[in-house]
């Protein structure tokens, strides 16, 4: 990543992310053909529900017949998380007008979340509309595309597991996360890693006891509170450092930018 945001070094930058949505998207269109449901509607989903994982559990509700209702309100609550992204993003461009501010949060996805945040690490904490928006419509279209490809491919390759596909969107994330981790200097490096074992923790025991749509956003939320209590503690009262009490002025950062990338790592290898 450079200091430059515009179009060109936006797609340098998403291009490695792309093979990402390649591999999970033809896992996708491949388990939608395997469901019965045609290349076309394949491909529409994909372009107007734009939900990634909510897509799967879409077809899976449409193979069991289950009401619409119910169909709606799961694929809503597996994208909530966009809203807290959103929220996120939304100070950077907030002298972009309404309709650009409409297509950027329309378009925003884990990954090009993920992209952005790393990105405010060498811009001096900006971000512009035209490289945001680079980022998401090759995201957009990437998707797509390996949607009705692995839709076509669908008659031929029954098992999507068998070559590794499901395994493309952990693998992506695992990189986001460690170029978020050795980029952002802005953060302690231990109270990252600190942060990174609370997200394991509550992920694991929360796998226990809270729905699977909604362990994403309850875990980040607490990981944002814990970030913010820890870092306070960090800074004044550190343990890391023998003890020694440091002056705390500093305000507090917000930690909804990594952590919601170290929760796609853990749910998707679990």
């Amino acid at each position: 990543m450079n200091n430059e945001l515009t179009v060109s070094s936006a797609a340098k930058e998403t291009l490695p992310t792309v093979f990402g949505y390649i591999g999970i998207g033809l896992a996708y269109g491949i388990v939608g053909k395997a469901s019965g449901i045609s290349p076309l509607m394949i491909t529409l989903m994909s372009l107007i529900t734009y939900g990634g994982a909510s897509q799967f559990i879409i077809v899976s509700m449409l193979v069991t017949h289950s009401p619409m209702v119910s169909i709606i309100l799961s694929a809503f609550l597996v994208n909530s998380r966009m809203i807290l992204m959103s929220t996120t993003l939304a100070p950077y461009f907030q002298k972009e007008s309404l309709l650009k501010n409409i297509i950027l949060g329309g378009l925003v996805t884990d990954e090009s979340f993920a992209l952005g945040m790393n990105k405010l690490n060498y811009t001096n904490r900006k971000l512009n509309f035209a490289w945001f928006n680079t980022v998401n419509w090759f995201a957009y279209l990437a998707w797509a595309a390996a949607s009705l490809v692995g839709a076509l491919l669908g008659n031929f390759i029954s098992n999507p597991e068998k070559f590794g596909l499901d395994f493309a969107l952990v693998s992506m994330f695992i990189g986001l996360l460690y170029l978020q981790l050795i980029s952002d200097k802005s953060i302690k490096f231990k109270l990252q890693l600190l942060v990174v074992g609370f997200v394991l923790v509550a992920t694991f025991i929360g796998i226990i006891f809270i729905p699977a749509n909604l362990l994403t956003l309850v875990v980040t939320l607490l990981a944002c509170a814990f970030g913010v209590v820890m870092k306070h503690a960090f800074f004044q009262f550190c343990f890391f450092d023998n003890f020694r009490i440091r002056n705390s002025n500093l305000a507090i950062q917000n930690y909804a930018v990594c952590y919601f990338k170290k929760i796609q790592v853990i749910r998707g290898c679990c």
